[in-house]
């Protein structure tokens, strides 16, 4: 479905990623690893199609540079961290957003019963239903997290790419979210590439993990052939290993 080439992105004449190759596929779940500024965030800015990148990126055959804005927006949804600037829109005009794609006249048109079936079927699976006529403004951060999320999924994209999808969010949430977005990618041949920092929750959420560190990919494969003491210790600089041991421990128990 999505497929990398010798794909660099970077600042100012700087890359910040480096030469990533990568595939993957329909109802896969990626997770991006790696310590703070290793360039997770920086690839999927560019995978989404808004920083200029050098290299190759195709979704389904298709390069990315030959799609229309629309196009690419009707394949992937990217939820970004929270950036503090936003208006006082309601939550369900928020989410409503998301709709803006699937909206037959984009500059006169209102939304249809359709568009605001998806919008309040979204609200409910995000415990958001009762908070529809609240300003974000009045939101907590975690009601905030999940309001954007919301936005994101009714968009329908084919891939979606979340940025810290957990902050701001408590552990109850956490699991929920994760337990969402592994069924969502199931029930509609869709993708979930989540950069996240909690190395428990990229486990769960996980068929396949891909590592960097320094822009670069360090490894990229199933999450037990990834996760192992030697490679946290050179990726994290820190020993990790009793700490992975506990946490593989308790998502089998999870699991099981």
């Amino acid at each position: 479905m999505l497929t990398l080439k010798n794909v660099s992105v970077g600042y100012t004449g700087a890359d910040v990623v480096k030469n990533i190759t990568l595939s993957v596929e329909q109802n896969e779940n990626l997770s991006i690893i790696g310590p703070n500024g290793c360039g997770k965030t920086t690839l999927l800015k560019a995978v989404a199609n808004l920083l200029p990148f050098k290299g190759d990126i195709e979704i389904s055959g298709k390069p990315v540079h030959e799609m229309s804005h629309r196009e690419v927006s009707l394949k992937i949804a990217l939820l970004s961290q929270l950036s503090g600037i936003y208006f006082s829109y309601s939550v369900f005009d928020t989410v409503m957003m998301g709709r803006y794609l699937h909206i037959k006249d984009k500059f006169l048109g209102l939304p249809s019963d359709e568009d605001r079936e998806s919008v309040m079927k979204t609200l409910e699976v995000m415990d958001l239903s009762k908070e529809k006529d609240r300003s974000i403004t009045t939101l907590s951060g975690g009601q905030l997290q999940r309001v954007f999320l919301a936005r994101t999924l009714v968009q329908e994209p084919e891939i979606i790419l979340l940025d810290e999808p957990t902050n701001h969010l408590d552990l109850k949430y956490q699991i929920e979210l994760i337990d969402f977005l592994k069924k969502w990618a199931q029930s509609g041949n869709r993708t979930v590439i989540g950069v996240l920092h909690d190395i428990n929750l990229a486990m769960k959420l996980s068929d396949n993990i891909l590592v960097m560190k320094d822009g670069e990919i360090q490894v990229h494969g199933k999450v037990n052939a990834v996760i192992n003491d030697s490679l946290l210790r050179q990726v994290y600089d820190i020993d990790v290993a009793r700490y992975m041991r506990e946490s593989l421990k308790i998502w089998e128990e999870l699991r099981s």
